[in-house]
């Protein structure tokens, strides 16, 4: 298979310094925003990146479930490999790939888990069905069929046919405080635009130009 001349020219749009707002927060809700408004699959969709003890990266795509000044949140199984990982090292990455409108936003931070009354509001918000399969995975476990998940998720569904589901044990979430947040928007001729912020840890962000 033949793939190397697979290729398109980035001409949607420029990023300019005097357009942008010092705060990046305002822009990242412009952007998503306008995922949401072009109806891209899953705009609040973004890879998680941890490490091991021995370093190795791991990746994982998630929903981002909510974001403010104070950080970026998202929810998981407190068991699975991502939160293993984020105990031994709380240094994540998070990535935004909005490819069809040529964009991409990359944060660097730090996670650090959410209080229980966020994670009880949160998970009281969502379907039964989703809260009875939060209790059905023992994420990143190893499972001999699929058909093991499929009649946990019965049984607890009858359990659970008469009442309301409970928070598991098991299950939180995490917000990722940014030290940087970068913007990508594809330029003509491979001239990415390409901003960084970083935090002043005073209230202010430093912008930077990067090169493509």
């Amino acid at each position: 298979m033949e793939i190397s001349g697979i290729r398109r020219s980035y001409e949607r749009a420029a990023l300019k310094r005097e357009d942008l707002p010092e705060d990046p927060y305002v822009l990242f809700e412009s952007w998503l925003q306008t995922a949401v408004d072009e109806q891209l699959s899953d705009p609040t969709g973004m890879v998680v990146a941890t490490v091991d003890s021995e370093g190795r990266p791991s990746l994982r795509s998630v929903l981002l479930k909510k974001f403010d000044h104070d950080g970026f949140v998202f929810f998981t199984n407190l068991g699975s490999r991502k939160a293993q990982q984020i105990a031994g090292n709380p240094n994540v990455c998070l990535s935004f790939p909005w490819y069809c409108l040529e964009r991409q936003v990359h944060i660097q931070g730090v996670a650090s888990k959410i209080s229980t009354a966020e994670v009880i509001k949160y998970f009281l918000s969502r379907p039964k069905d989703s809260q009875i399969g939060a209790w059905v995975s023992h994420q990143s476990s190893v499972i001999s069929a699929r058909s093991v998940l499929e009649a946990k998720f019965f049984e607890l569904k009858q359990k659970f046919s008469n009442g309301e589901v409970p928070v598991p044990s098991f299950w939180g979430g995490y917000r990722v405080k940014p030290t940087s947040i970068e913007f990508w928007q594809g330029g003509k001729n491979r001239l990415h635009d390409r901003f960084l912020y970083t935090d002043n840890n005073d209230g202010t962000w430093k912008i930077e130009r990067l090169a493509p």
